[in-house]
C-alpha cells in the first residue's frame, strides 16, 4: 500500500506581524496553533490505521478522507484571524471531525460505501 504523506509538520511560525486581532488575541492564537495542527496529526494517523488493514477498495476510499483532512488543516492553518483560533480551536473537541463530516465530499464517499462501512 503506498499512502499518501502525512503533514508531519507542526505548526509554522506565526509572528505578531502575521496574525490579525488584539495581542492577547495573537498571544493565544500562536499558543492554540500547534495544538490544532497535532490534533490534525492525530486524526490522519488514526486513518491512516485503519488504511493499512483495509482491502485496496476500502484502503482508497480511506485515503481520500486523508486527503481531504490535509485540506482542511491547510485551509485553517492559513487563517490569520487570531480570534477564529480563539472561537473555534481554544477547546479541542472533535472540530476536524466535524470538518471532514461537513464536506462534500466525504459525504459522496460515505454514501458510496456498502452499508457495513457507513461508519467512517
Amino acid at each position: 500500500m503506498k499512502a499518501p504523506p502525512l503533514a508531519a509538520t507542526e505548526a509554522e511560525p506565526v509572528s505578531l506581524n502575521e496574525l490579525t486581532g488584539t495581542p492577547g488575541q495573537i498571544d493565544w492564537a500562536i499558543q492554540i496553533r500547534p495544538q490544532v495542527e497535532a490534533e490534525f496529526d492525530r486524526v490522519a494517523q488514526a486513518f491512516l490505521a485503519v488504511a493499512r488493514q483495509q482491502p485496496d477498495a476500502e484502503r482508497d476510499a480511506t485515503l481520500a478522507i486523508i486527503a481531504i483532512l490535509e485540506e482542511k488543516r491547510s485551509e485553517v492553518m492559513a487563517r490569520r484571524d487570531a480570534g477564529y483560533f480563539l472561537r473555534e480551536w481554544r477547546e479541542l473537541h472533535d472540530q476536524v471531525r466535524q470538518l471532514i463530516f461537513a464536506d462534500p465530499r466525504y459525504q459522496t464517499l460515505k454514501s458510496n460505501r456498502p452499508s457495513k462501512d457507513k461508519s467512517l
